[in-house]
């Protein structure tokens, strides 16, 4: 009994400190305790799944009409600005949107989630339960990605500073792939994102048919160019990602760019290569869907003319690889045009905006293998300090938001 005494003891100080304190909620996941008497919201719709080149639910075939908000989590994980987070959902589903692209990371920084390598501040964890939450709500299906290549929200560049920082021998940012700490890191990572239990809904997100397909990693880059060293990393955390998941569809995150597999079709990349491979990447047997990105000034050093010949070529010959090479589904999941480049106007993003609507359209309607496409990016209004240059406000570019909503018609008319 005095044991036991003690351990009550020391209990309810902790409680004392904790809620009188200046205490930070930080937790380890493997060690949460998770709150009781949560409202399970029920979905009857369950997961989309993939038959060859299609999408499906309930065996009917699914089309997407979509947008990016990278900053989903950060500004819900905030009771000063969740609201944002709410306006966007429902606007989106308004126009029609039923997908969004979105973070579910951020590391070391600012509004950290993971704060150091299996440490998470749950108060950002509430946040991406409350993006959930609210996607399905609204009927939005969320892709969600697990680390970024780039140093915005901390990225591979993070987790190569984490590895140094506990005395392991690294080169540069190109050993995120390759070393064991590192590749345990991400693994780590992943199991707590896949296995959290929403506070709001009470579903385990590897569960929960809101969450429409993880994506490995945002644009993955290296600096080998032959393609093994992003290779060997998807076989094995693609094969991780299932093992864990089962339920849930899998993208790379990939840009698009062509490699040694096909080299004849290297020629349709923007001059250059990024160490990743279009095809052998997704002929892994665990990824179920392709994706492309596609933005312009990829090809700035060229006129409009050569711009626009590039961008039907580079989303064609996508498309005709994902129905007759790999057989599987294609998402242009990321694209846009900047305000920030020289003789932009609103009238060429809207040009850009429907011609790639009408290439999306032309595919699915014709049961090819592009099912949608996701612009980059959507904010709410009054999120300044998120522009980017490739931000659409509705209330701002009703142009814009006009055929946003028309393709979105147009889409869902094909289920």
């Amino acid at each position: 009994m005095g044991f036991q005494n003690l351990v009550l003891m020391i209990f309810m100080m902790t409680l004392v400190i904790c809620q009188y304190g200046n205490c930070k909620d930080i937790v380890n996941p493997h060690h949460h305790l998770h709150k009781k008497n949560v409202t399970k919201i029920p979905n009857d719709n369950g997961f989309i799944q993939r038959s060859d080149t299609h999408f499906l639910l309930n065996e009917k075939s699914q089309y997407f009409n979509g947008f990016n908000a990278y900053w989903l989590m950060t500004m819900a994980s905030d009771p000063s600005t969740i609201s944002k987070v709410t306006t966007t959902f429902q606007e989106a589903s308004q126009h029609g949107l039923n997908v969004a692209r979105t973070w579910a990371f951020n590391d070391g920084g600012y509004k950290a989630l993971q704060i150091s390598p299996g440490y998470y501040d749950e108060n950002v964890f509430k946040g991406l339960d409350s993006v959930i939450s609210q996607a399905g709500k609204n009927g939005v299906w969320l892709i969600l990605s697990l680390i970024n290549n780039w140093k915005d929200g901390g990225g591979k560049n993070q987790y190569v500073q984490w590895a140094k920082e506990h005395g392991q021998k690294v080169n540069n940012e190109d050993d995120f792939f390759s070393h064991p700490v590192i590749k345990q890191y991400y693994k780590n990572h992943v199991k707590t994102i896949l296995t959290r239990k929403n506070t709001i809904t009470g579903l385990t997100y590897k569960d929960d048919p809101t969450i429409f397909a993880w994506e490995l990693m945002n644009e993955p880059r290296c600096s080998e160019l032959s393609g093994k060293q992003i290779q060997d990393w998807v076989r094995e955390m693609a094969a991780y990602v299932k093992s864990i998941d089962s339920n849930h569809l899998l993208q790379i995150g990939l840009e698009g760019f062509y490699g040694e597999s096909m080299p004849e079709r290297k020629q349709f990349n923007p001059g250059y290569q990024i160490g990743t491979d279009f095809i052998s990447n997704n002929q892994v047997p665990e990824i179920d869907f392709t994706t492309i990105h596609l933005y312009p000034q990829w090809m700035s050093r060229f006129n409009e003319t050569a711009q626009d010949v590039f961008i039907n070529n580079w989303v064609q010959v996508h498309i005709q690889d994902a129905n007759d090479v790999l057989r599987k589904p294609i998402l242009l999941s990321e694209f846009g045009l900047s305000s920030k480049i020289s003789g932009y106007g609103v009238e060429k993003r809207n040009s850009l905006f429907e011609k790639l609507y009408n290439l999306i359209y032309k595919s699915a309607s014709n049961r090819g293998s592009c099912a949608g496409g996701l612009f980059w990016q959507l904010l709410a209004k009054g999120m300044d300090d998120f522009r980017d240059g490739y931000e659409v406000v509705f209330e701002e570019t009703p142009s814009t938001t006009n055929i946003i909503t028309k393709q979105s018609k147009k889409m869902s008319s094909l289920a």
